[in-house]
């Protein structure tokens, strides 16, 4: 087949769905690959690095679109482009179907089969796939970036000969994949950062990349397991709970960024025009849901403004397109999964499989009918249940639970010590005394001993087998006092142990050493 990828027309736009590496290993699935003239030059890619990459340059849309069988694109088409399709032609790019039911008729009159990469499953199979993913990614990474750009200050706190530099207060609202890259880079810059989420299964990820989770108390637990991967709309009293949580942050944090969208709803307003006037002058807004309302009361899209306290709100919609050679490298390797899973064979000819899961969620128009919406996939994408917060015990209720464990441990010391006496006085009944001596010898060895194991952290327990594995060589000894014996096979006998207890005793003391090691910083 005929692959081609369109120049994208939307004013701003400098992203690419073919890249000069993706055409490679398109060709390898046995298509053609075919690009409009200048349709990378914004984001890097000259024409010619597309012709030595064995793409064909195509003079203009119409005489691409006449010459390919599957065409690509970035952004949702507009209606000339869908104008210039043809019955049985593919069309794969951002399509947004439950907001474009007038593009959707289009494409079904003209008899194309569309593959919106939005509507693309949020199962494990997919990610690979997951052009939104993709793009929240770098739209969260730039935020940071350009919040940094607004910001008058340095992130990271600094102690120096003019004086002490406190380090920013960062505030992420949503911990999606935008969020999730916000947080990395946020903390990355050394900010101070905090991190909410309706979903309290994402705290674990929220904490493990050095942010702290905002938490906030509401008796009825919000879920978004059952959701795709996005957060379930929350109800009016728990916005309130919220809203209420952010006022009180607000005339704490520098840098807010707001990533909570659900596709196909309008962003919830979460930053408020009162807690934007709590915020210090020269605090910075990034709104990453400009592009459908915006989460800030303020927010306009695609300006950034300056409020009367000296708060700059941006409301960019093009944060991928402003990193346009990463985001056209990534949405172009979605771009080949996609036309991968749609080749399996990889001999050039597609197979539209409808029962997969995937394709079949993606596709939104197929031989003059519109598929959208899709039926649920057979595999769901359920969010891990969050692990149960211990209960903050009381003062007192502490107390009664030590004194209730240092009871029991002396039960269980005291039945112990009385069962190794009896069972002490019931060898000695029948052992003779030089045995006794050295059995007692023995079981005080033992006790010794555990009570030194018990105490050693658990982290120490390798190097701590590592060296009593050496101690315990001492039988070298004995294999020396024996190998001057003149039976042969005693002599024998003894170098053998002898070399055994020899590993033993240096590795014993190699593994120890490299253990400790990497406790030590230097």
């Amino acid at each position: 087949m005929k692959v081609g990828a369109l120049q994208e027309i939307k004013s701003g736009e400098a992203r690419v769905a073919l890249t000069p590496d993706s055409a490679t290993q398109i060709q390898k699935l046995g298509h053609e690959c075919f690009v409009q003239s200048g349709a990378g030059l914004a984001a890097g890619f000259s024409d010619e690095l597309y012709q030595n990459a064995g793409v064909t340059v195509v003079e203009d849309a119409k005489a691409l679109c006449e010459a390919v069988d599957i065409v690509i694109k970035v952004r949702e088409p507009e209606l000339d482009e869908i104008n210039l399709l043809r019955e049985g032609q593919t069309l794969i790019s951002m399509f947004w179907p439950a907001q474009n039911e007038e593009m959707l008729e289009a494409a079904k009159a003209r008899g194309a089969t569309v593959i919106a990469m939005d509507m693309v499953p949020r199962i494990s199979r997919a990610q690979k796939m997951d052009a939104l993913s993709s793009m929240a990614n770098i739209a969260g990474y730039r935020a940071v970036i350009e919040a940094g750009n607004n910001f008058g200050r340095f992130f990271t706190g600094q102690v120096t000969a003019a004086g002490k530099i406190p380090p920013a207060r960062v505030l992420v609202v949503g911990a999606g994949v935008a969020g999730l890259a916000a947080i990395g880079t946020s903390v990355s810059l050394g900010a101070i950062t905090m991190a909410f989420d309706v979903r309290p299964e994402v705290s674990e990820q929220i904490e493990s990349m050095g942010a702290e989770f905002v938490f906030l108390e509401f008796e009825e637990a919000q879920d978004g397991s059952e959701t795709g991967g996005y957060a379930a709309p929350s109800s009016p009293e728990f916005r309130e709970k919220q809203l209420e949580k952010f006022r009180e942050i607000a005339p704490d944090v520098d840098i807010v960024i707001t990533t909570a969208l659900i596709p196909g709803r309008p962003a919830p307003k979460l930053w408020t025009e009162d807690m934007v006037q709590m915020m210090k002058p020269g605090s910075v807004i990034v709104d990453l849901a400009a592009e459908k309302g915006g989460n800030c009361d303020l927010t306009v899209p695609d300006e950034r403004l300056v409020t009367d306290n000296g708060v700059i709100v941006i409301g960019y919609t093009d944060f991928p397109s402003r990193m346009a050679a990463q985001s056209s490298t990534l949405y172009a390797t979605n771009i080949r999964h996609m036309l991968h899973d749609l080749t399996p064979d990889k001999d050039g000819v597609v197979k539209h499989n409808m029962e997969d899961d995937v394709i079949r969620g993606a596709t939104v128009t197929h031989e003059g009918e519109i598929t959208f919406p899709p039926p649920p996939p057979k595999v769901k994408a359920i969010a891990a249940k969050p692990k149960e917060k211990p209960k903050e015990l009381t003062a007192e209720e502490k107390r009664a639970q030590e004194i209730a464990a240092f009871k029991s441990q002396t039960r269980t010391q005291v039945a112990l010590l009385a069962a190794g006496t009896a069972f002490v006085l019931a060898v000695g009944l029948v052992a003779p005394e030089s045995f006794m001596r050295n059995f007692i010898i023995f079981v005080l060895a033992v006790f010794v001993g555990f009570q030194v194991i018990w105490k050693v952290s658990h982290s120490l327990h390798t190097p701590l087998m590592a060296v009593t594995n050496a101690i315990s060589s001492i039988i070298i000894v004995g294999a020396l006092l024996q190998i001057g014996s003149t039976s042969i096979l005693i002599t024998l006998m003894a170098a053998l142990a002898l070399l055994m207890a020899a590993v033993n005793i240096f590795g014993g003391f190699l593994v120890t050493r490299r253990m400790l090691a990497m406790f030590q910083k230097s």
